[in-house]
């Protein structure tokens, strides 16, 4: 039956060979694009959900971190210039005074932040103690009145005249550089007694300081920059928990103590019970953001910045972004921090120095969770602290701080292997080299700050010089390379030392050996 069906299909359709060919040809390559019912689908999922390449290539965090910042920096500077310029107005001063002043402090502190891209990680490390101790020094001076400007019920600036200096501000980062400094020297043997010694006591002194300011913003900020060490040093949970509930009863401790501070955690609670005083800040805010709704009144056109909002340019610049950019803005401005949290914490993933890590996460956790303080107890998701917005709200030493800290996270993208290997194939220009060198090493070996070790000395070379627990012996080669003398099995005879002699090899023998003493740090390990 086949060959009848063969010779009646040919017979009557006039099928020519290389048409069925053609077509099993087509039905083939239908059935190989057709994608599988399961596996292939699953696949296809997999490809779409995948980051984009540009979003994983060598350079990603650093321009992630340049975006993201740069962005915050712009928007800030915008909405500074229109929510101060009424209250200026009305104080008889020039509209463009605070906007102007705030674009001269961006401007030092880009200066602050090209030299924080220059410096070596071994220049932080060394210094951090030092940086320390400056810090407690400046704690310290601004509580005595006579030396500290008291300002809002708090004596925590120095007067310089043309600003007011905030040392708090400063060690927030220090206290990050030199807890990541020494837990990364203890990363190879880390137990919890050394994860928390001295990093435990450092931080009660620090708080104590800050407390006699009193500055309770700033107390809860440092706790951030702890948490960030401890969660990058691997903690284990009991830790989290001991801490999480000694945190929990001091805070409790600080606010019942204080009849300022419980005035605050109960209008958060409750500000319509004070609407007029304790809860005045709080719904002039709500007011804001309910004005603008989804779009915004439109850039300049707020009300609340009419004197009817305090702190409209610093504290609540957040409620006046609602306001005139909508909830538009504020998802602008929230995606934005979530981008400077996934750079900071990508680069913490993908570098080789353990320093560099610790120091990642700890800013990281401080910059997005302070932001995150600073828009909750806007929207009246928390009580409030006066901690800023970083890099939007107006200050002097908050933005210059914060901008050198953006160059530190720049500085340490670009220390990342890929992205080392990455900058040394590619051609850069001179203003490039000059102001964006590319780092000599993934992971920068720190040196002491006192010992120098000196240069080593020419030694003359000659056959009686011998050298400290080694005797070496020269043997000459036989004269006939194709005949070999034969190998002599019986004993050797040692030869008699003097004393000089063995005690060098007693020294030798005590010393660790050379590929030991210059073998890299163990990786680290979770403290147990």
């Amino acid at each position: 039956m086949l060959p009848a069906a063969a010779s009646r299909s040919g017979h009557d359709g006039g099928m020519d060979p290389t048409a069925g060919r053609a077509a099993t040809g087509r039905a083939r390559a239908a059935s190989a694009t057709e994608p599988p019912a399961r596996g292939g689908r699953a696949a296809g999922r997999g490809r779409t959900l995948a980051l984009p390449p540009w979003l994983d290539g060598p350079m990603t965090s650093c321009h992630l971190v340049i975006g993201a910042a740069g962005m915050l920096l712009a928007i800030g500077l915008v909405m500074v210039f229109s929510a101060s310029a009424i209250e200026a107005a009305l104080a008889d001063q020039p509209a463009w005074r605070p906007g102007v002043e705030q674009v001269v402090f961006a401007l030092i502190g880009l200066v602050a932040l090209l030299v924080a891209v220059r410096l070596p990680t071994a220049v932080l490390r060394r210094w951090a103690p030092i940086a320390l101790l400056a810090v407690l020094a400046l704690l310290l001076l601004v509580a005595v009145p006579g030396i500290g400007t008291e300002l809002n019920g708090s004596r925590a600036w120095f007067d310089l005249g043309f600003t007011n200096f905030q040392p708090s501000e400063a060690g927030k980062l220090v206290f990050a550089l030199w807890g990541a400094h020494v837990l990364a020297l203890r990363a190879s043997y880390l137990t919890v007694p050394s994860l928390l010694v001295p990093l435990l006591p450092v931080f009660v002194v620090i708080c104590g300081l800050l407390m006699l300011e009193p500055d309770f913003g700033a107390t809860v900020t440092m706790g951030l920059v702890l948490a960030g060490l401890l969660l990058a040093a691997g903690a284990p949970w009991r830790v989290w928990a001991g801490l999480g509930a000694i945190g929990v009863a001091g805070v409790l401790l600080l606010v019942t103590t204080s009849a300022y501070r419980l005035e605050r955690w109960t209008s958060f609670l409750n500000p319509e019970a004070d609407p007029t005083d304790s809860g005045f800040q709080a719904i002039r805010g709500f007011y804001a953001l309910a004005t603008g709704g989804f779009w915004g009144v439109g850039l300049g056109n707020s009300a609340m910045k009419w004197n009817l909002l305090p702190e409209a340019e610093s504290d609540y610049i957040f409620a006046i972004i609602g306001e005139e950019m909508g909830f538009l803005g504020c998802l602008v401005v929230i995606t934005l921090y979530g981008v400077l949290a996934y750079a900071g914490f990508r680069i913490a993933r993908r570098s080789a120095d353990r320093f560099v890590q610790l120091a990642c996460v700890a800013i990281t956790v401080w910059l997005v969770g302070q932001a995150a303080m600073n828009m909750g107890y806007v929207v009246g998701l928390g009580p409030v602290t006066g901690v800023t917005l970083p890099l939007v709200s107006a200050g002097g030493t908050s933005l210059v701080l914060t901008l050198f800290i953006v160059g530190l996270l720049i500085r340490f993208a670009r220390s990342e292997p890929d992205a080392i290997e990455y900058q040394r194939q590619r051609r850069a220009g001179r203003l490039a080299r000059l102001l964006l060198p590319v780092p000599a090493h993934a992971v920068d070996p720190v040196r002491s700050r006192s010992r120098r070790r000196p240069a080593p000395e020419a030694r003359p070379a000659g056959p009686d010089r011998g050298s400290a627990g080694r005797t070496v012996v020269r043997v000459p080669a036989p004269a006939d390379a194709g005949t070999r003398p034969p190998r002599d099995r019986g004993p050797v005879p040692r030869e008699r030392r003097g004393p000089a002699d063995r005690s060098r090899a007693g020294e030798a023998r005590r010393q660790p050996p050379p590929r030991a003493r210059a073998a890299a740090p163990d990786a680290p390990r979770r403290p147990r």
